[in-house]
């Protein structure tokens, strides 16, 4: 199913349309399937369902493992936030005898697990550094480390969390304590008896406050904007699950306001302890912007009682902590930045058509995000989690295999 890296192999009926590679000195790869870039969830899940379709593939991952972001970009405490039944990729459940929300440990096993049951073998240390279509010969051209890959399609599978996400904060360079990502930060025993300013409130943010003080940090967290807090389950039923049965039955803003009623009851009113409610309800936000409510999990009954402190207005940093906009100034021994992630794939993909340079998301809105021109695909981009990167992954194996004809199949390499 694979070219062999050290031999490669080009068909030599072919051969004449292959010129010069984009970099001098490559070695050219003929791939007669897709050439997949990423060997995380979305990777994997495009893998599996071309392995079903008997298409054949190559995995590029620049790092040295799978899920590389997963293994060495999240804090130990990290869970999935949805019930795992919504997390699972396409044709392989999770163990019966994981929890409802896998840990992350269990959640790389899963993802070995899949890897192994579907015999996905990545190419490793292989970073795509310029992918682009050439329409003299009708080929993607992917240029990796000493190789260029040739193929009639491309599935950009690297996923909405490339690179994290660092803002332009007035005086950050000057603040003398320790300043880290949450892609860095792996848990808060090191923080004991240390004023901790954790920078953004979303799921990740509430959770490594969270963590921070039950490790014994003295948290304060900085809300810039209005945001929901949901609570995870009602009445033992996952929110998240029982949002997509009821929107089954009832338009988005009467499920919006039933929830927004019940976490009133449940969590209280939000706005007392410093965070507002959006004018727009939960749902309806996520579907305009993509940006998620936040599922707590135990953070917000520490806000309520003021053991994490709500912070808003920063100024700027200063050497020994921050300066409100209020004049007020409070020393801190650390700032951790959870300020998520970004795209990057437009650093690579020379195309200009299907990624908005802006963000790095398909500039075609979910559900037709998958699909681009001339081949080239993205999964895992919707703003909808693991579910929505198996849904994208069927669409895109399913569009392929379409494709796949007898030219195609008759293009052998050795396995």
């Amino acid at each position: 199913m694979r070219q062999k890296l050290n031999e490669p192999a080009i068909n030599s009926s072919n051969s004449r349309i292959f010129q010069q590679p984009m970099i001098p000195g490559s070695k050219l790869v003929w791939v007669p399937g897709p050439v997949i870039i990423g060997a995380g969830p979305s990777g994997l899940a495009a893998a599996a369902c071309l392995k079903t379709k008997e298409i054949p593939f190559l995995i590029l991952e620049k790092g040295s493992c799978l899920a590389s972001l997963w293994q060495f970009g999240t804090y130990d405490r990290l869970q999935l936030h949805l019930p795992k039944k919504f997390c699972e990729l396409p044709f392989f459940p999770f163990p019966p005898h994981f929890p409802a929300y896998p840990t992350k440990q269990q959640f790389i096993a899963y993802l070995e697990a899949y890897a192994k049951h579907f015999a996905i073998k990545p190419v490793f240390r292989q970073e795509a550094r310029a992918v682009q279509y050439d329409p003299d010969m009708g080929f993607w051209q992917v240029q990796a480390c000493g190789y260029e890959f040739i193929c009639r399609w491309v599935i950009v599978a690297t996923g909405e969390n490339a690179d994290p996400f660092l803002p332009e904060i007035e005086g950050l360079g000057d603040f003398r304590g320790r300043t880290l990502h949450t892609s860095s930060y792996r848990d808060g025993g090191e923080f004991k008896g240390k004023k901790v300013l954790v920078v953004g409130c979303g799921n990740s943010g509430m959770e490594v406050s969270l963590d921070l003080f039950d490790n014994g940090a003295d948290v304060s967290l900085f809300v810039r904007d209005k945001l929901h807090i949901l609570p995870r389950e009602i009445l033992g039923i996952s929110t998240f699950a029982l949002s997509m049965l009821l929107l089954k039955w009832f338009p988005v803003k009467l499920v919006d306001k039933f929830l927004i009623f019940v976490s009133r009851l449940i969590l209280g009113d939000t706005s007392r302890s410093g965070i507002k409610r959006p004018d727009i309800g939960p749902l309806e936000l996520k579907n305009s912007t993509g940006k998620t409510p936040v599922l707590d999990f135990g953070a917000f009954a520490r806000i309520k009682s003021g053991q994490i402190k709500i912070v808003r207005g920063i100024r700027r940093f200063t050497t020994n902590g921050v300066e409100f906009v209020d004049g007020r100034v409070k020393e801190f021994d650390a700032a951790i930045l959870a300020t998520g992630y970004r795209s990057n794939v437009t650093s690579w993909l020379k195309e200009e058509n299907f990624f908005n340079e802006k963000d790095g998301y398909p500039r075609t809105p979910f559900p037709n995000s998958w699909k681009g021109n001339n081949g080239l695909y993205c999964i895992g981009f919707t703003k909808r989690g693991l579910l929505g990167t198996s849904i994208d992954a069927q669409k895109v194996a399913e569009d392929i295999a379409r494709q796949w004809n007898s030219e195609t199949r008759h293009l052998k390499v050795e396995s």
